[in-house]
């Protein structure tokens, strides 16, 4: 059922204290900005909400008469990995910002890499990437409802020593392939996935006064062998199917796709795409050392939503509140946050998306030509996390490329933008002037 057409649009636009709204999914979706905090403790005293015990969702979900189109399965699986790395992406981005800075620090700073400085700092990033396994296990296995320390377990048990990257194993005599699982995704994602359905069976299985100490043992005794004999092996595969797949498109189609995904990339965000593409990048780092497309399409498209609301907030200056909010939603946004800068100035401008968009293909263009690339995979790509385009060997050359890559995608988005607004302002003043001098026209011809 469609229920847009039940909402009082103008209420909601012109509603105190808001900037706005979005509807998706049949949700209703305030846009409140820097006040978000405030305004989610005063719904949680007036509701009664306990976010601590938040309620199931599967009734009402159940409850909804949705189409089980191509739409629905985009949705279904950009939420379901935007659950499993969204609650990551802060250590990520901590992780390969330090990351960024150790290099910087050993290359022109003259820090031993054996100093105690350096170990401490790669020990932070360590525990960000390598320990990646760990971090998706618990939260595909909150996702899927099963127990969080359970997929934990099993994310901890791939990136031990006695089993990462060590040769000759082998389990009952079946050998067992040689991986390396620090910092991989799909082998612990496929081990829970795989986890979820022997838990399911041996819930009906085993008695219930027994359950609570027989099925975590039997779960993990045919989990763990299961992944390292066969989902590692083909996480693998796929990694290299994956990073073959990058170097292909960037070496062949890299100009035409570049800028067409860094201009579909809000889009994507909107959709919750961004997330599912997150593993690609992941992979590509892990095989190729190097990620050139999922981090500099995200760099290059928030720079230009940042710039885009920037611009915005000049042409809306005679309103401060509105100005003031979209300014400071363009500065976030150039720094990596865009949900504020997208959904609270733009989207409700689909005119300003398009000077959005020309920035994006500018940018594209540019990183494509030059071959920009990210040696660090992170969330939120932005100004904040520049440092992810420098080279570990100490060059600059990729870190001017991405310096002129945002340059060029800010100046293009902030300008085109600009243009755009006054563009159509002026013609809906001449268009307005045109009626007014009509209706004047024909009210003294009726004299």
């Amino acid at each position: 059922m469609n229920y847009s057409g039940k909402i009082n649009k103008e209420a909601l636009t012109n509603l105190e204290g808001s900037l706005g709204y979005v509807f998706k999914n049949e949700q209703i979706q305030m846009i409140v900005g820097a006040n978000v905090n405030e305004a989610y403790n005063d719904f949680l005293e007036v509701s009664g909400y306990d976010d601590k015990n938040p309620r199931k969702k599967e009734a009402l979900e159940e409850a909804q008469d949705q189409k089980r189109n191509f739409k629905y399965y985009v949705d279904l699986v950009g939420g379901f990995f935007a659950e499993l790395f969204m609650p990551i992406v802060p250590a990520l981005i901590t992780g390969g910002v330090i990351l960024a800075a150790n290099n910087l620090l050993i290359n022109y700073f003259n820090v031993s890499p054996e100093s105690g400085t350096a170990q401490i700092i790669l020990a932070i990033f360590s525990a960000a990437f390598s320990m990646l396994p760990i971090y998706l296990g618990y939260t595909t296995a909150r996702k899927l409802k099963l127990s969080p320390i359970l997929g934990a377990f099993l994310g901890a048990i791939l990136v031990n020593p006695s089993i990462s990257a060590v040769e000759g194993l082998d389990f009952l005599g079946i050998p067992v392939t040689t991986v390396d699982y620090g910092g991989s995704v799909l082998p612990v994602i496929l081990g829970v996935l795989f986890m979820y359905y022997v838990d399911k069976i041996l819930d009906k299985l085993i008695p219930e006064f027994i359950k609570y100490f027989l099925k975590p043992f039997l779960t993990m005794l045919i989990v763990v062998p299961f992944t390292l004999i066969l989902f590692g092996p083909i996480g693998t595969i796929l990694s290299q199917y994956v990073g073959n797949g990058i170097t292909w498109l960037m070496s062949n189609a890299g100009f035409i796709a570049l800028p067409i995904l860094s201009a579909l990339y809000p889009y994507m965000v909107m959709l919750g795409l961004d997330k599912a593409i997150m593993p690609i990048g992941f992979q590509a780092v892990e095989t190729l050392g190097y990620d050139p497309v999922v981090v500099v399409i995200g760099f290059i498209s928030n720079l230009c939503i940042g710039a885009s609301a920037l611009a915005v907030s000049r042409f809306v200056k005679e309103n401060k509140e509105k100005s003031g909010a979209y300014f400071s939603f363009g500065l976030t946004g150039v720094f990596g946050i865009t949900e504020p800068a997208f959904y609270g100035a733009l989207i409700g401008r689909p005119k300003a998306l398009i000077g959005t968009a020309i920035g994006a293909i500018s940018g594209g263009i540019f990183a494509a030509i030059f071959a920009l690339k990210s040696f660090v995979m992170g969330g939120a790509p932005g100004l904040f996390t520049l440092l992810f385009f420098l080279d570990p060997d100490g060059s600059m050359s990729n870190m001017i490329i991405a310096l002129l890559t945002g340059a060029i995608s800010i100046a293009v988005s902030f300008f085109a933008t600009t243009f755009i607004l006054r563009y159509d302002k002026k013609r809906n003043e001449a268009h307005t002037l045109s009626n007014e001098a009509v209706l004047d026209n024909e009210q003294q011809t009726g004299r």
